[in-house]
């Protein structure tokens, strides 16, 4: 059941930004907070090197890599779900499917283990397909619920909707492991503290669902009347995407700023699917501060992140969106180098506390630049899919670089300092949009 709402209709706008509240936490929980935590825990008393698909690799490059083959997966079934979506005129269906796959597969990550270590993959693999998967259509929403002067805002307050509800469930993960005795989780210390971990996969699964249930509630099915979808059809997605290339070709500010995306995308996101990982293995923590020292950080970086969205859109409403875009790369730039020095507790607080301040900014900037700049065009989803494939193309690029620097040499200091680069060719790319000609 749903209801039907006129686009601009505020309950709809904030419909829209609630499934953020919704299903953040996977990217809070999972992607960059507990879960990192806890894998570190698994290897804490074991060589940091593990068997697996016939080679000896790294824990973190592991990750990396695993990571980067769910996006180049994305990347390819985006566009041949997003055709479809378009087409059948219900984008709402596969919104949900995407949701419940990544949640099912958080609480499957309750069984994460070393020494069964495929299953524990294809968990984690399938929780960023369906976290990701979903946000394809979630975004080609935004021009369908909101009109241009309204886009910016509401797409900050998804974000911001984003943190303080993964920041509510994050404090009682944490406070379940920090005393797992409260919860009836018995075990040393240690042992207490992983079963905690592991239930707060499941509370992301189920928060994942039931919050986005008030979300789906109002979104409408799509902008088409439904049509029958016919095996012809599940091309549809790519050739859309071959038209929208040629559409790219005939509006050059478009395509300026999507190649400009396309290489800073690769590294935010980069450094935001990295960041626990490195504080865990390249911050000085001292005995016993570690676990405490990464949760104030990711803390911090979510709690300043509201007020990072909020500054963003002011900013870009006062110097226009590719200059605050411009102004973000160069502090992204600034902190890469700086994270080369990061060696003890207070300098990643520091680092994290500016990471906090531009990440929110530059996604949210980033996606209402894109949806303000697009043509008039009722097949939105198509045009949100090549943007999305942009991110993902450049997410696997980025993930693969870093795990192979960081296997390589054996540390992600190198990783890192390897991404201003990105961040700089960002720069000259956005300045290249601000021309006329």
């Amino acid at each position: 059941m749903s209801v039907q709402l006129q686009k601009g209709d505020k309950k709809l706008l904030n419909a829209w930004a609630f499934y953020d509240w919704a299903n953040s936490v996977y990217s809070l929980v999972i992607a960059s907070a507990v879960f990192p935590i806890f894998y570190d825990l698994l290897f804490d008393k074991r060589e940091k090197y593990i068997a697996v698909f016939g080679s000896n690799v790294k824990d973190t490059a592991l990750m990396s890599f695993v990571t980067a083959f769910a996006f180049l997966v994305v990347a390819f079934i985006s566009p041949l779900l997003s055709g479809i979506a378009d087409y059948s005129g219900n984008k709402k269906v596969f919104l949900k499917l995407f949701c419940y796959l990544g949640a099912l597969s958080c609480i499957g990550l309750y069984w994460f283990s070393l020494e069964d270590i495929y299953w524990s993959l294809v968990c984690y693999f399938f929780g960023l397909i369906g976290f990701w998967g979903s946000l394809v259509f979630y975004n080609s929403y935004l021009p369908d619920i909101a009109h241009p002067e309204q886009q910016d805002g509401v797409s900050a307050k998804g974000y911001s909707l984003g943190y303080i509800g993964s920041v509510i469930l994050l404090i009682f993960n944490l406070v379940m492991v920090m005393k797992p005795g409260w919860f009836g989780i018995e075990g040393n210390d240690n042992e207490a503290a992983e079963k905690a971990m592991r239930w707060s996969f499941v509370s992301v699964g189920v928060w994942w669902i039931l919050f986005s249930q008030y979300t789906y509630y109002y979104l409408p099915k799509g902008n088409k009347e439904r049509n029958k979808v016919t095996g012809d059809v599940m091309l549809n997605g790519f050739r859309e995407l071959r038209k929208v290339w040629r559409q790219l070709k005939q509006t050059t500010m478009l395509k300026r700023y999507l190649g400009a995306f396309f290489v800073y995308s690769m590294a935010v996101q980069t450094v935001m699917l990295v960041a626990t990982y490195f504080g865990a293995k390249e911050v000085q923590w001292g005995e016993g501060g570690k676990q405490m020292g990464l949760i104030v950080s990711i803390l911090l970086i979510q709690l300043v992140a509201v007020a990072g969205a909020v500054i963003t859109s002011r900013l870009s409403a006062k110097y226009g969106n590719i200059k605050t875009l411009i102004g973000i790369n160069c502090v992204w730039a600034v902190i890469c180098v700086a994270a080369f020095f990061v060696t003890l507790p207070i300098h990643f607080y520091i680092t994290a506390g500016f990471v906090g301040l531009v990440m929110g900014g530059i996604q949210s900037l980033s996606r209402s630049t894109y949806s303000k700049m697009l043509p008039e065009t009722q097949d939105t989803a198509s045009f949100f899919s090549f943007y999305d494939v942009t991110e993902k193309i450049g997410i696997v690029i980025g993930m693969v670089l870093y795990g192979a620097i960081d296997q390589y040499f054996g540390s992600m200091r190198y990783s890192v300092v390897f991404l201003t680069l990105f961040f700089v060719i960002g720069i000259f790319l956005l300045m290249r949009v601000l021309k006329k000609h």
